[in-house]
């Protein structure tokens, strides 16, 4: 009986399917000439490439770094870290998301023209002008961060980029390409910009006065309907305008330099563009280094505004993800990011000086005290509170909680625990669970300012004021000052005439201030520095502080510079695999 109704049931299923088998019925698959007639759907072809910013979510790569270390034995970047790196394992990766996202940037370039936009002809005009702008800024940023990740010197001695697509690539285009040389993909990044900089406003902002508008166009409010405020957190002028200035600080670095043309000199002044734009030194937010947790700020986010800090965001949204992942145990979360003794020692004395300079007054016995503001800011030492009930959090190894130095899986490996990021008014405790605003800020201003001021070092020295009329002293002045650093800054004024001394605190400073938002492995590499310096932490016992050696860091000289990834390299020969990989 079993086998007679089996049988049943499959000729009734080959009878019921057999259209399906001979001619395939219709599936929900759109052709790309349906956007014409429909801009919402031509412009989710845009959107797309909004969902893949690099810098839409938190990476913690300082994991990789001398800056941190993870208690999750899962971590990619602690894989990283110890030696796993390889071609066919790159968690750092941009290959696929940003080529791809620049496949979809091809596609909308190469169509957009054809969609009516809006039934208005002016409107429609205006539509296609902007969001083709975005659409120029976003393939620049994608190369940029292909650039990052994956740019390095091929073995015949030349600076290899990414191979420069500028069509759409159909199931019929030739994949095999040479890798564009890295000075064509810098010409490639400062053209898209040039382009996406003549198609976008500065910001996107109502216009009160029709004299304001561009002349091209003749009617207010169809201005403003198109470029108004609702517009906010799209790619703008001002955004392209920062993705040249990083673009420019990366090939003007060490580890770039000798393959491209881009000068400090145009690095400096890329960045001093964006910065005039801010009011020079004196647009430097006096908060802004604590940007994440000015909680005022934070809940008048309203319609895409941005703090004074911020030059670039993510929408605000209300969760409670990033102190799960990294509160310590006794406020219920996993403590995962634990920074290293490495980056404490980096934080210098209130007076300005650092730790290990005999005019500091560092006391060895009593590590925190005096110390510059920003580090128990950044860091939840030993004997800190945290949360909303301003919990003492005690990391000592001889501790009684599971905050301890290594008590249990989620305690902290360095005597250390993150505090930069999170919230303290978001509570974790089961019965009393809350939630808070975040946002991610995608291009803050003072990674510009010290852009600015790397770059003018070392094309005027620390005093050189430049095109733009201030200097690098100038601009690290300004930041040390906001953080606490003691007014005279004695430390700042006995280097200013030293361009190497003067580059040391500026690379310290920008350590301090970026510390846990992803830029500490691309500096070092981009620095041609040490990738290998052993993560250290602190086990604290009777009041006794002894460093430790936490982790190893395992890498090669090669790894200044990322692999091609090992599937492309097998798929495609015409692709150069970086030195090493």
């Amino acid at each position: 009986m079993n086998k007679q109704l089996l049988t049943y049931i499959l000729i009734m299923f080959v009878f019921f399917s057999c259209d399906d088998m001979f001619e395939p019925a219709i599936q929900n698959n759109r052709d790309l000439t349906d956007m014409y007639a429909e801009s919402e759907y031509a412009q989710g072809i845009l959107l797309n490439g909004y969902t893949r910013i690099p810098t839409n979510s938190w990476s913690f790569n300082d994991v990789a770094t001398d800056d941190a270390v993870s208690n999750d034995v899962s971590s990619d970047y602690r894989r990283v870290a110890t030696g796993q790196w390889a071609a066919n394992f790159d968690p750092l990766s941009q290959w696929a998301n940003a080529k791809a996202g620049i496949q979809y940037m091809n596609i909308f370039l190469g169509e957009a023209d054809k969609v009516a936009w809006a039934e208005n002809e002016e409107v429609s005009e205006m539509f296609k002008n902007r969001l083709k702008g975005e659409a120029y800024g976003l393939r620049a940023m994608f190369m940029y961060y292909l650039l990052q990740s994956h740019a390095g010197w091929a073995t015949n001695g030349e600076l290899l980029g990414v191979p420069i697509i500028l069509e759409a690539e159909t199931p019929y285009s030739d994949f095999n390409k040479n890798r564009n040389s890295f000075e064509a993909c810098m010409q490639q990044i400062y053209s898209d910009l040039n382009k996406a900089e003549e198609l976008l406003p500065l910001d996107y902002e109502e216009v009160k006065d029709i004299a304001d508008i561009p002349s091209q166009y003749g009617n207010l409010d169809n201005y403003n309907r198109v470029f108004g405020e609702y517009a906010r957190l799209r790619m703008t002028g001002r955004i392209a305008k920062a993705i040249r200035a990083q673009a420019a600080l990366l090939a003007a670095s060490p580890a770039y330099s000798a393959g491209n043309s881009t000068t400090w000199r145009e690095a400096a002044n890329y960045a001093g563009e964006v910065l005039a734009l801010n009011n020079g030194v004196g647009g430097i937010a006096p908060n802004g280094h604590t940007w994440y947790t000015n909680t005022d700020q934070i809940n008048d986010l309203a319609s895409g505004v941005n703090p004074p800090e911020i030059l670039w965001r993510s929408d605000v949204a209300e969760n409670n993800d990033l102190e799960q992942e990294h509160f310590p145990p006794t406020l219920y979360g996993n403590g995962r990011l634990n920074p290293t003794q490495n980056l404490v020692n980096a934080f210098p004395m209130a007076n300005g000086y650092p730790i290990n300079n005999a005019s500091s007054g560092y006391n060895a016995s009593d590590p925190y005290a005096g110390r510059d503001p920003r580090l128990t800011q950044y860091v939840l030492v030993n004997g800190s509170t945290a949360g909303p009930g301003s919990t003492t959090i005690t990391t000592a190894a001889d501790g009684n909680t599971n905050d301890a130095l290594n008590r249990v899986e989620t305690s902290t490996r360095t005597g250390y625990y993150l505090r930069k990021l999170l919230r303290q008014d978001v509570n974790l405790n089961p019965t009393t669970t809350n939630t808070q605003k975040h946002y991610k800020a995608r291009i803050r201003y003072t990674e510009i300012y010290l852009a600015y001021a790397e770059a003018a070092n070392e094309a005027w020295g620390p005093m050189g004021a430049g095109d733009y009329g201030f200097s690098a002293y100038d601009v690290i002045a300004a930041i040390r000052q906001r953080a606490g650093i003691s007014d005279p800054d004695n430390y700042l004024e006995s280097i200013k005439g030293d361009q190497g001394a003067m580059r040391e605190l500026i690379r310290n400073e920008r350590r301090l201030e970026l510390c846990f938002e992803g830029f500490r492995f691309w500096d070092l590499r981009r620095w041609n520095l040490n990738l290998s310096e052993t993560a250290d932490g602190v086990r604290i016992e009777q009041g006794n502080h002894k460093l430790i050696e936490v982790e190893d860091r395992v890498y090669q000289d090669y790894m200044h510079y990322g692999p091609v990834p090992y599937s492309e390299i097998l798929k495609f020969d015409a692709l150069k695999q970086n030195s090493g990989w």
